[in-house]
C-alpha cells in the first residue's frame, strides 16, 4: 500500500511515497535467514529459530512483536512511542518489544529483523551469515 507523506525541505511541502511494511515485505527476509521458519500458532504467523520465537504478528498483522533486550526496551519506546509500544503484561518478563508496521520504513524492519534473529541464534551463525 502506498501513500503520500508530506515533507518539508527548505519551506516547500514536498510529496514522498512512503511505501507500509507489511508481513509480505517481512517474510522473504526472516525466512532467508540460517535456521529460521515460519509458523502459525493460533491464527498469528511467528518466525523461530528452534523453538524460540524471535518475531510475531498480530492477527490483523499491523503490530510485530520482536525479540529485544528488555533492559533497553524502556528507552527504546521512550525514543519514539508513536512507533514502538510495550509488549502485554504477561510477555514484559521477555526479551520483546512491538512496533507498528505503519510506522516504519524497509531499512528499519530489515535493522529490527536482523537484530531480533541475531538475538537467538549462535554467535558464530550470525557472523558467518552477516559476513557474506
Amino acid at each position: 500500500m502506498r501513500s503520500a507523506r508530506p515533507r518539508r525541505a527548505r519551506g516547500l511541502v514536498l510529496l514522498v511515497m512512503w511505501s507500509m511494511v507489511t508481513i509480505d515485505d517481512i517474510r522473504p527476509l526472516a525466512l532467508s535467514l540460517p535456521r529460521s521458519y515460519e509458523a502459525l500458532v493460533r491464527d498469528r504467523v511467528k518466525f523461530r529459530v528452534g523453538r524460540i520465537v524471535y518475531l510475531a504478528f498480530s492477527r490483523d498483522e499491523t503490530l510485530m512483536g520482536f525479540g529485544f533486550p528488555k533492559e533497553e526496551r524502556d528507552a527504546l519506546i521512550a525514543s519514539d512511542p508513536e512507533k514502538f509500544m510495550m509488549p502485554k503484561p504477561k510477555d514484559q518478563r521477555y526479551n520483546w518489544a512491538v512496533v507498528r508496521l505503519a510506522a516504519i520504513d524497509h531499512e528499519e524492519m530489515r535493522e529490527i529483523v536482523l537484530d531480533a534473529w541475531r538475538m537467538v541464534v549462535p554467535k558464530s551463525v550470525a557472523a558467518a551469515h552477516l559476513d557474506d
